[in-house]
């Protein structure tokens, strides 16, 4: 069984950890909108990952946006994500175990990117702060 490393950003860990030891009754928002904590293996590591994520459902599925604030790098767990697309999404008191693929039609990538903007209208100005295309996975 692999090992759980909390995240070296002490705000992700404190969030995953409310989250999580709630049962997924608190800490479910990130300034004031609703996040899901999406658990994956670390593609260095193998250890055991989570990170809270902005919550984007679309029909019973879940856009990640790896997003990094409009960093100019991918984020950490896109690289998880590409090596091991297995994952557990907690949204709330539901934890549901999924495989996320990265989206790279550009009509279905656009479609999942208006419902991201609308349930995080900051994805936008992220996108225009970095030259590199920010990713997009659908969970299903």
């Amino acid at each position: 069984m692999a090992t759980y490393i909390p995240s070296p950003k002490d705000w992700v860990a404190a969030q995953v950890e409310l989250y999580e030891g709630s049962g997924g009754i608190d800490g479910t928002t990130l300034k004031g909108l609703p996040v899901v904590i999406v658990t994956n293996k670390g593609w260095k590591t193998g250890a055991i990952r989570k990170t809270p994520l902005m919550r984007v459902e679309v029909g019973g599925k879940y856009v990640l946006v790896a997003s990094q604030g409009g960093a100019p790098k991918h984020p950490l767990w896109y690289h998880n994500l590409k090596a091991d697309p297995k994952v557990k999404i907690q949204d709330g008191t539901e934890i549901y175990e999924m495989t996320v693929r990265e989206v790279t039609d550009e009509s279905e990538k656009s479609q999942l990117w208006k419902s991201a903007v609308e349930a995080y209208p900051p994805y936008e100005e992220y996108q225009e702060r970095t030259s590199r295309p920010i990713p997009v996975f659908l969970a299903e």
